[in-house]
């Protein structure tokens, strides 16, 4: 094996091995805890609905849930994006295996040296 593809094998490992055990644990371990702190703000605002601090304290709760849902679910989907839109997961997936199917082009850049000349 070169040193360019033990390189490109490092890497690629690298970076599936910070999203597998950091970014997307990280992110569902804040989905839950925004779901969380969104439920106990319904409840906080359901159980003590006699008193008024109380209830507006479960419409902030309630509220902050949202936005960190939001947030969260955002982050995930731009991710998720990025990953598609650059086809990093093919290439990704073509550089632990080269061999495999459709991976013959993935590495290589496209031939600008042919010119066509203009219209008339």
């Amino acid at each position: 094996m070169t040193p360019q593809q033990q390189a490109v094998k490092e890497a690629s490992s690298f970076v599936d091995k910070v999203n597998e055990v950091i970014l997307f644990p990280f992110i569902a371990l804040l989905l839950g805890i925004a779901f969380l702190v969104f439920l106990y703000g319904c409840a906080e605002y359901i159980f003590k609905s006699g008193n008024e601090s109380a209830r507006e304290e479960g419409v902030k709760h309630i509220t902050w849930g949202i936005i960190g849902l939001v947030v969260m679910t955002t982050a995930w989907a731009i991710l998720s994006l990025a990953t598609g839109t650059f086809g990093l997961s093919d290439e990704l997936e073509c550089a632990n295996d080269p061999t495999a199917s459709g991976c013959a082009d993935a590495f290589k850049l496209p031939d600008t040296s042919i010119t066509t000349p203009p219209p008339n």
